[in-house]
């Protein structure tokens, strides 16, 4: 079993669930197919984690890239930074930027 780990990634946790959910349990070709013709930010960044995570199967583990399962794939939540914006009358308004970690954990199938 081979891990990666994105930290600290600029879009938030709920954003990158919404892709995750369409690879999760996937053959890592055909997530990372899957991934490549995306057009939102979030495929980007999970498919450099997930083509990390292939990468370090292949070569620390000698697991075959054909026979790669996503077994677990997560993204938590990190810290929010706090922003401000210029508003009317010489005031600011604040706004969060949340960010978040990525997990990836794949496997041969049995």
């Amino acid at each position: 079993m081979a891990i990666a780990r994105g930290k600290n990634i600029g879009i938030s946790a709920k954003k990158l669930r919404l892709v995750m959910d369409e690879i999760r349990g996937k053959r890592v070709d055909d997530a990372l197919a899957y991934l490549r013709y995306m057009t939102t930010p979030s495929a980007r960044e999970i498919y450099r984690v997930l083509h990390a995570a292939a990468a370090n199967a292949e070569t620390n583990d000698l697991q075959d890239r054909d026979s790669l399962i996503i077994k677990r794939i997560v993204a938590d939540k990190s810290i929010t930074l706090r922003r401000f914006r210029p508003k009317a009358r010489g005031r600011a308004g604040a706004f969060n930027r949340p960010t978040s970690h990525i997990t990836i954990e794949v496997d041969e199938e049995q």
